[in-house]
């Protein structure tokens, strides 16, 4: 069976450190690596995993350039970067053309730290030309630690985008938005084409019988595996997918088929 986890973060070695330890403070929770990318390849490695999905996240515009130079220098043929734009960035058009020519997959958005919701009309440029280039975004969903009292992107955000911009391909990360799930059951599952939803933090966080439901609405050929280490662990979340009772052709899908065809990875 072939591993590839939808969702991790690793740092510039000169930032890891300190980036982790502050993320670790804000979210209580130990974390399963020291942030480099060295560190977390070889844990990955320990746990079995084949390939990763490697996340940035542009904090602010002047970061555009060195978030997407630095995960274009990472990429290999196990490590998948995304790229990250700040959505108020005057350059954010140049800068996704430019994601889209140095080979990176996809842009990872996370509306809490950058300071948006994602159903603004000044994110719609932004879902529109990601369609037009062919290029897939992550966005965090749900709950974040560092904004509890404000939730930035809920499934009914999220429907409302998923709808508006139907050549869009959108991951709506944590199984469509974290500690949201009963509202992901009933507004998201099942309904849009262009919607895939990744598993980070369900290896901790989403009860069984739930996940399962989820998945079976919204089809297995729309779920990738994925863990938001080093938050939590691709090998647990495996183990948590395996005893709900998924058929080994939904299995093959979840950990790694539907990720190698967003990718466009060689069969």
């Amino acid at each position: 069976m072939q591993y590839i986890d939808f969702h991790v973060h690793a740092f510039a070695d000169k930032i890891a450190h300190r980036t982790i330890e502050a993320l670790s403070e804000t979210a209580w929770v130990k974390p399963a690596t020291d942030g480099t990318l060295a560190d977390t390849e070889q844990t990955m490695q320990r746990w079995g995993v084949d390939g990763f999905v490697l996340l940035s996240i542009a904090t602010k515009p002047s970061q555009h350039l060195v978030c997407n130079n630095w995960a274009a220098s990472v990429k290999s043929d196990h490590v998948f970067p995304f790229g990250s734009v700040h959505p108020d960035g005057e350059d954010v058009m140049q800068e996704l053309e430019r994601i889209k020519s140095l080979g990176l997959y996809g842009i990872k958005l996370h509306p809490d730290y950058q300071h948006f919701f994602v159903d603004e009309p000044k994110m719609f440029p932004i879902y529109q030309k990601c369609g037009e280039l062919g290029l897939p975004i992550i966005f965090h969903a749900g709950l974040d630690p560092v904004s509890p009292s404000e939730i930035h992107c809920t499934p009914e955000m999220a429907a409302f985008i998923l709808d508006k911009f139907p050549d869009t391909t959108m991951i709506m990360a944590h199984l469509g938005g974290n500690a949201m799930w009963d509202e992901v059951e009933m507004t998201l599952a099942g309904r849009f084409g262009n919607l895939y939803m990744d598993t980070a933090l369900v290896g901790s966080f989403v009860e069984e019988e739930q996940l399962a439901r989820i998945i079976e609405k919204h089809g297995a050929d729309k779920i990738l595996l994925a863990s938001d280490c080093p938050w939590d662990t691709t090998d647990k979340t495996i183990e948590k997918l395996r005893r709900i009772g998924l058929t080994p052709a939904q299995e093959r899908m979840i950990f790694a088929e539907n990720a190698a065809r967003l990718l466009g990875l060689p069969g």
